[in-house]
């Protein structure tokens, strides 16, 4: 697969980095001592935007440090952006629908169904406004949208119509989010041609993989969809 200089990792679980052609390097839910995360992958170099899902452990666990690291912004639905930023971190909050702009790379947020929660030191459990997806587009135009953890909807045949994504990347797991059934019909929905899944492998209860994905894809007659298989530390290049 052909990404036009973008380069896309998969750290394991909900963690990923994507790094734009012009060199800006972002990272998705950082869970960095997550169990498959490789260990040339847990100190990240360079780091100018952190892209947060929801609040659930596994996709927030490193946010803090991370931000502090790198000097860099949480970029987050504002209730959630609202959380790290009285932590000290620099935010970017914004919406549903809305669209911001950083370090030439365009984020617009979409809906998820899923949760959303940050746990307290006092084990204590806050609602931090509800979960979301991202497109986002790259300086060269090439568009990737970023699931999060989510089941399928309806309206990610929206999602598909309006962005037009040329990569997907699909929680499929199961049990806490969609499964390769579902998230075959995701693919359906949003006309996607290049597709890799993730939020896999890491605990027993997640037993969707990308072959599964490959199987359901070809029952619902889809064609000309590539299922990337990748394993934590693989990186899609040009």
């Amino acid at each position: 697969m052909n990404v036009n200089g973008v380069e896309v990792t998969w750290y394991g679980h909900g963690t990923w980095g994507h790094r734009d052609p012009n060199g800006t390097t972002i990272i998705v839910d950082p869970w960095l001592g997550g169990p498959t995360v490789p260990e040339a992958l847990k100190t990240p170099t360079r780091i100018d935007a952190i892209l947060v899902t929801h609040g659930h452990f596994d996709h927030v666990a490193d946010v803090e440090s991370l931000a502090r690291t790198h000097g860099c912004p949480v970029i987050a639905k504002v209730e959630l952006a609202g959380h790290f930023e009285r932590q000290g971190a620099a935010t970017i909050g914004f919406n549903t629908g809305g669209t911001v702009e950083h370090g030439g790379i365009r984020y617009t947020m979409t809906q998820a169904v899923h949760s959303s929660s940050i746990d307290g030191p006092d084990g204590a459990t806050s609602y931090v406004g509800e979960p979301a997806g991202f497109v986002i587009t790259f300086s060269n135009g090439f568009r990737i949208y970023q699931s999060g953890d989510t089941a399928v909807f309806g309206d990610m045949a929206l999602i598909g119509s309006i962005y037009q994504p040329d990569l997907a990347i699909l929680s499929i797991g199961d049990f806490y989010t969609m499964g390769p059934l579902e998230a075959a019909h995701a693919v359906r929905l949003l006309g996607v041609k290049d597709v890799v899944g993730g939020h896999w492998g890491t605990f027993p209860p997640l037993v969707g993989r990308p072959a599964a994905l490959v199987e359901e894809i070809a029952r619902l007659g889809l064609d000309g969809v590539t299922v990337h298989p990748m394993a934590p530390g693989d990186t899609l290049v040009v």
